[in-house]
């Protein structure tokens, strides 16, 4: 996000070992295929639906955005089709639109637009199509506080019988224009929740936390009992671990630890978690550099989220975070990391079960160590997984690859 809040963790240090490896079996055989992203194309994003996987990415042309989808539902991409576009967008390697279809067909999108003349003035917009993106409504936004600063880092999210739900990181209680403290104001960064019905009357706009990491990606996943949220919390000390809330009863439980990692850092790592769930469990995987040994981690919960198992440990040497996870139907999970190997950054995968148990990890692909490849994505639909992820050459552009998963 802000280039002055990112921590330089990743030089070279001493690891400690990670968990045993019992040489699970998974023999996962990965496959690139055309990408419907052309040239220029960046930050791409990945959900499912009952009709298949859409990803969502913008493209670049002089300064102009461009917020395009294309959805996965056989063995080829979709043409793709254009949900917005503008030269006043805010486009950030972290802070990334999405595009996701609800259980009625409909399809939400969201995109960050300049609010002010400030770097860091900016809005998230909303629309829906109900013509599977042919047209879309005009844009509005889920915050209504009317201050030129930062809103983003938004998740969309169906909520079961009520139409769409959305969790964003909220800056009207920062100091507009001041950058002290490592790049923000003296003021709080605030997590919140908004709601929309199936008419798309807005239904909430509430305070789910009201001091948090500055700019960490959000996530939510929707078990049996609700929808639960994973975001990096921020202490008085400056701890920023990992914590949850869970929709319980009409009402979000109040913030805890995912995992109590200790990490006490004095700026934002800009590296969120990610969550998976399937009836009562629940798949977490996370970034913690605590002591300067940046590592990615997973843990699973068999009670929606309450608790969580100890930690696995997803890299063998050094991570760069930018995780994603996904729920397998055997009870392990899929989790995704970019890992150090040398001087190498490497997208990779690998199977973990709840005892520590790992797979050798899978190299997706290789890329850039650095902002300019972004986060890497990852989705499961009915046995398939789908990654995407960005390249960076003589310019930008989104590739993708499948894999089946092995019987």
């Amino acid at each position: 996000m802000r280039p002055a809040l990112i921590v330089p963790l990743l030089s070279a240090v001493c690891l400690t070992a990670g968990p045993r490896d019992s040489q699970l079996d998974w023999p996962l055989q990965v496959e690139t295929v055309p990408s419907p992203a052309g040239d220029g194309s960046a930050q791409p994003q990945l959900s499912v639906s009952s009709r298949g996987v859409l990803m969502s990415w913008i493209e670049r042309a002089g300064p102009k955005a461009t917020l395009r989808f294309a959805e996965r539902t056989g063995s080829a991409w979709s043409e793709p089709r254009t949900v917005a576009s503008g030269a006043n967008w805010f486009v950030n390697w972290a802070d990334v639109p999405s595009v996701v279809r609800l259980p009625d067909g409909t399809l939400a999108a969201h995109w960050l637009q300049k609010s002010g003349p400030g770097t860091y003035a900016y809005d998230v917009r909303l629309s829906y199509s109900k013509d599977d993106g042919r047209t879309w409504s005009p844009s509005f936004t889920p915050h209504h506080d009317g201050t030129e600063t930062e809103h983003g880092f938004a998740t969309l999210f169906p909520l079961p019988g009520a139409g769409l739900g959305l969790v964003w990181l909220d800056g009207r209680n920062m100091k507009s224009g001041e950058h002290s403290n490592g790049g923000h104001g003296s003021d709080d960064m605030s997590l919140r929740f908004g709601s929309f019905g199936k008419d798309w009357t807005q239904t909430a706009d509430t305070a789910l936390d009201l001091r948090v990491c500055e700019c960490c990606p959000t996530a939510v996943a929707i078990t049996s009992e609700g929808p639960i949220v994973a975001y990096r919390d921020r202490s008085p000390d400056e701890t920023r671990d990992i914590y949850v809330t869970r929709l319980e009863n009409g009402r979000w439980t109040e913030g805890k630890p995912l995992h109590a990692d200790g990490w006490r850092v004095p700026a934002c790592p800009v590296n969120g978690p990610a969550l998976s769930a399937r009836g009562r469990e629940v798949a977490a995987a996370w970034f913690n550099a605590r002591d300067d040994k940046p590592k990615s981690l997973a843990a699973f919960s068999s009670d929606a989220g309450r608790t969580f198992s100890t930690p696995v440990r997803l890299d063998d040497e050094a991570s760069l975070g930018r995780v994603d996870i996904e729920l397998l139907p055997d009870g392990s999970a899929a989790a995704a990391y970019v890992e150090f190997a040398g001087r190498q950054a490497q997208f990779r995968v690998r199977r973990v079960l709840p005892d520590g148990s790992r797979s050798q990890p899978v190299t997706i692909a290789g890329m850039a160590g650095n902002r300019s490849s972004g986060y890497p994505r990852m989705v499961l639909r009915e046995g398939e997984l789908v990654f995407a992820w960005t390249v960076r050459d003589a310019g930008s552009r989104v590739r993708t690859a499948v894999a089946r998963l092995p019987r």
